[in-house]
């Protein structure tokens, strides 16, 4: 059973998405505020997270979440301003749909970014280089490596599938979300940045091979 932590302090939106949610399977946990959310994403599956709380703001709760964990997170928002979007996205979230939202179209939205999540294997390990994956840790050479949140989504999802070609529209929507499909600027700068934390030749990369006009792997 997937359970959804549901992010919003409108009881009667609370009430709705939770009678909702459970009538079509789902395990639903809720929090009326972003610290009560931060401790309750434990055994979360995915959250669906209001940007107007009354102690942080949802791009906060991203932000703070997105340094020890790589859960889905929609946001489920009235605010339509395309900065409020950008500023999410940018954040962590994994989409973003604005209030009112079809019950229909929320679950659709739910199954897909459910999908997209990848189940990587919790400890890669070669001579030089150690990623755990459960603690968001990696060791270059016995010394450990300091990702940023986004740079673990880019490695994250290269890793549920390794040896194998993601391709680039794939990637970035795995990482960034629909709307930045076409933005395969992003995918050059990041991977370039996580060349020179992990390989030991970033010219000369050995893990993180990139196949032109098609996207990238992670060869073990």
């Amino acid at each position: 059973m997937t359970t959804v932590l549901v992010v919003d302090d409108d009881p009667a939106m609370v009430r709705t998405l939770s009678m909702n949610l459970t009538a079509r399977g789902y395990d639903v946990v809720t929090a009326g505020s972003g610290t009560e959310a931060l401790a309750r994403v434990h055994g979360a599956d995915l959250i669906l997270l209001d940007l107007g709380l009354p102690d942080l703001t949802g791009v906060e709760v991203l932000t703070r979440l997105r340094r020890t964990s790589a859960l889905p997170v929609i946001v489920v928002s009235a605010r339509h301003d395309s900065r409020d979007k950008i500023a999410a996205l940018d954040a962590g979230a994994d989409d973003y749909v604005t209030k009112p939202v079809g019950i229909d179209e929320l679950l659709a939205r739910i199954r897909a970014t459910v999908r997209r999540v990848p189940a990587v294997h919790p400890v890669f390990e070669s001579d030089l280089l150690r990623i755990d994956v459960a603690e968001k840790q990696v060791w270059r050479d016995g010394h450990e490596v300091r990702l940023t949140p986004t740079e673990w989504r880019v490695l994250h999802t290269l890793l549920a599938r390794p040896g194998s070609l993601v391709g680039q529209q794939e990637l970035l929507q795995a990482v960034w979300g629909p709307a930045y499909e076409k933005e395969t600027h992003y995918l050059r700068v990041y991977m370039a940045t996580l060349r020179k934390k992990l390989e030991v030749d970033p010219s000369r990369p050995r893990h993180l091979v990139t196949e032109p006009g098609m996207g990238y792997r992670f060869v073990p």
